[in-house]
């Protein structure tokens, strides 16, 4: 098994050693590379693909001096291929910061080291996905996640757990078989961002799984479809679309 190849940044010398020396303990990690700013992490990065090993991760600190992790993470996402990037900070602020610049995780320090442990599985998942396109599209609803507020501590919903998505204003609340979730992020990000996990939009204010529809219910120039005990209007532009993906889903030979 050839290891990721990746680049832990961080300007707080012991809080980068300290990284560093739990990435090497993990056995899917082949060789781990070093920066304390932004600028240095930019010089490693464009040195590994011009040597033909790109870097394929980066372990990425918020708060640092000169340029920032969410701005050199949003650089790092212009890039022809992106490394995967996780956030390692003290700060739960920037989690909504990390979703939309597509970040495999988002770990609060001190680091634990088992949560680090799953942070690498993502990446080591997606990585290899990447290089097998029948794996990825397997796959890729699975390792898509949104961070959510729970009593202060910043957690991560799958996709695959979500129902339906409500817009609120500039928010949107997800809502799961065991509960619901408000988050600062505009329902058409979503829309944007898990059109290829199933979700589409039925109505102005809805956005749902087609996986966890129950019934779709059409009559007297009405339709509305049924999750769990919810019921949701269609709206007469999106019902035809929703129809037909129904129909398609439901052919014989296109299991889930």
């Amino acid at each position: 098994m050839v290891g990721l190849r990746v680049l832990a940044v961080d300007d707080e010398q012991p809080a980068l050693e300290d990284l560093a020396y739990l990435l090497r303990a993990d056995d899917r990690i082949g060789e781990v590379l070093t920066a304390r700013d932004g600028a240095s992490a930019l010089r490693l990065l464009d040195r590994a693909l011009a040597e033909g090993r790109p870097i394929e991760a980066v372990f990425l600190d918020i708060r640092m001096r000169g340029l920032d992790g969410v701005v050199l993470g949003r650089l790092l996402a212009q890039f022809a291929r992106p490394p995967r990037v996780v956030f390692v900070t003290a700060y739960e602020e920037h989690a909504v910061d990390a979703f939309e610049i597509k970040a495999e995780d988002y770990l609060l320090k001190p680091v634990r080291p088992e949560r680090l442990a799953e942070a690498i599985r993502r990446v080591w998942a997606a990585t290899r996905e990447a290089s097998d396109p029948d794996r990825k599209s397997r796959a890729a609803v699975e390792v898509d996640t949104i961070p959510v507020e729970l009593g202060g501590v910043t957690r991560f919903v799958s996709s695959t757990d979500v129902r339906y998505v409500e817009a609120q204003g500039d928010y949107a609340r997800l809502h799961t078989s065991t509960g619901s979730h408000l988050v600062r992020i505009p329902l058409a990000v979503l829309e944007d961002r898990w059109a290829n996990a199933g979700f589409v939009r039925v109505h102005r204010s809805h956005l749902v799984s087609l996986k966890h529809i129950d019934e779709l219910h059409l009559g007297s120039g009405r339709c509305t479809v049924r999750i769990g005990d919810t019921e949701i209007p269609v709206s007469r532009r999106h019902t035809r679309q929703l129809r037909d993906l129904l129909v398609r889903r439901a052919k014989p030979g296109r299991g889930e």
